[in-house]
Formats: structure tokens, C-alpha cells, sequence
């Protein structure tokens, strides 16, 4: 198919750091490929602003394969834009008609500043993974195959599914408390499902979960918003499966 060109109306949410005072700035933009992606929309705006001897718009980005989960933007009242499934480098101008209006704005969260522009400051995740995301290894050179240690295959695909998550995090900026409980709900899930992620499960659950309160990241209050527009399609599962698992630790902790 044949590509088309389109001309647009951008609203960007614009400010220059965290204390600063921010505003949306309209802007035309003319001949946008159709088959362009959301981020070679916003290079191409870049180009001609600096060609302007204007500021560009500052944006997070990296592999542009849907994977890193850098390119966070609210577009039009949704996180990633209106496809379902889609991270935003994976969202094409296709998407959109000629003569559009479209609303680009950071994600909104207490958790997450702006640094600059469509920028936030996502730290937060990482130190809630840093908190318990992972499983200690024992390097004594005895150490088993993780491949020799048999893992039912229903256990298996459910972490599979719950490591998909790229911590983007969509589901803080949907949610209407912009809480992280989907995030550290999967974070939690894929070690939980797994014998080699049993071992720490109790201190790993309840020092994750402490760490996202003091983030400041707001409760659930399942309305499921966040499974809905996060680009991997986390389930809600997870979710419940952290509180049974946050419940039993503890119940049973020593501590």
C-alpha cells in the first residue's frame, strides 16, 4: 500500500524542569508520512524546530522495537496512544486522519517527576526492583543448572508472561490512584512461580511492596485500567497473586 501524507495539529505538554511551570504549546507539522511511527512523527517535528532555531521537544527513546519501554506518552487521553497492545514507537501515523489534532503529554504521577518536557524521572521502578527483583545465586561452583530443576509448564508460561513486562509504566499513568501494584505484581509473580525464586519469596515480596509505599505510588483499587492499556497485557492475576503472596509472608515471617 501506497504511503499517504498527512497534516497535523500537535498539542505538547512543554516545561523546562521539575519546578518549573509547564503549559501546551500548539504546533503544525506538514507531510507527515503515514507510514512514519509516533516517534519519527516527533523527530521530524524536532527537525524543523531546530530548523526554526526553536528548542526541540524533549523525549525518552531507545530501541524502538517495543521492548525497553522508554517511549512513554499519554496521546490523546490514553498511555501509548489509541492502539491496544502498543508501545509508542510501535504506534504509526496511520493511526491518524488528516487534519487531526493530537494531545502529547507526559505520564502524570507523583512517583514520576518531569525532567524536562514528555521526560520523567522512573527511578522509582528501579528501586523497587533493586528492593527484590531478582534471585541471589549461589557462585560457590556448585552451583545447579537452572535447566536441571523441573518447573511445571502452566507455572512456567504464567512467568513467562508476567516477565513480559517492560516497566514502561502505563499502568501508573492510567491508573486514577497511579498505583505501580501491576508493575511489582509481576515483578513479584515471575520469580514466585518459580522453584529458584522461592527461596527469597517472603523478604522479596514485603521489601518490594515497602518500597513502592515509599515511592509514593497509590493503591489499587481494581477498576483495571491498568491491564488494559499496559502495551504486554499483564493481567490483573499478578496483582493477586502478590497479595496472597505479601499475606502469607506475613503470617509466616519470623521477623
Amino acid at each position: 500500500m501506497a504511503s499517504k501524507f498527512i497534516n497535523i495539529t500537535l498539542k505538547i505538554w512543554r516545561q523546562k524542569n521539575t519546578n518549573a511551570k509547564g503549559a501546551i504549546e500548539t504546533y503544525s507539522l506538514q507531510q507527515v508520512s503515514t507510514d512514519s511511527s509516533f516517534l519519527e512523527m516527533l523527530d521530524q517535528l524536532n527537525e524543523q524546530l531546530i530548523n526554526e532555531q526553536k528548542e526541540p521537544v524533549a523525549f525518552d527513546h531507545d530501541c524502538r522495537e517495543g521492548i525497553c519501554g522508554m517511549c512513554s506518552l499519554y496521546i490523546n487521553g490514553r498511555a501509548h496512544g489509541p492502539e491496544t497492545g502498543t508501545t509508542t514507537c510501535q504506534l504509526h501515523m496511520r493511526s491518524f486522519a488528516d487534519g487531526d489534532t493530537i494531545y502529547v503529554e507526559p505520564w502524570r504521577s507523583r512517583a514520576f517527576p518531569i525532567v524536562k518536557d514528555l521526560v520523567v524521572d522512573r527511578s522509582a521502578f528501579d528501586r523497587i526492583q533493586q528492593a527484590g527483583g531478582f534471585v541471589s545465586v549461589n557462585t560457590s561452583g556448585r552451583t545447579m543448572d537452572a535447566n536441571a530443576i523441573p518447573v511445571p509448564k502452566a507455572d512456567a508460561d504464567k512467568a513467562f508472561e508476567a516477565a513480559a513486562c517492560i516497566g514502561c509504566g502505563a499502568c501508573v499513568a492510567t491508573c486514577k490512584n497511579g498505583s505501580a501494584m501491576l508493575f511489582v505484581g509481576a515483578k513479584v509473580s515471575q520469580y514466585a512461580l518459580l522453584p529458584q525464586g522461592r527461596v527469597e519469596a517472603k523478604e522479596r515480596v514485603q521489601n518490594m511492596v515497602r518500597q513502592m509505599d515509599e515511592e509514593g505510588f497509590g493503591n489499587c483499587t481494581n477498576t483495571g485500567a491498568c491491564e488494559i492499556e499496559c502495551p504486554k497485557g499483564i493481567s490483573l492475576e499478578n496483582i493477586a497473586r502478590m497479595n496472597r503472596e505479601f499475606l502469607s509472608s506475613v503470617i509466616t515471617s519470623d521477623k
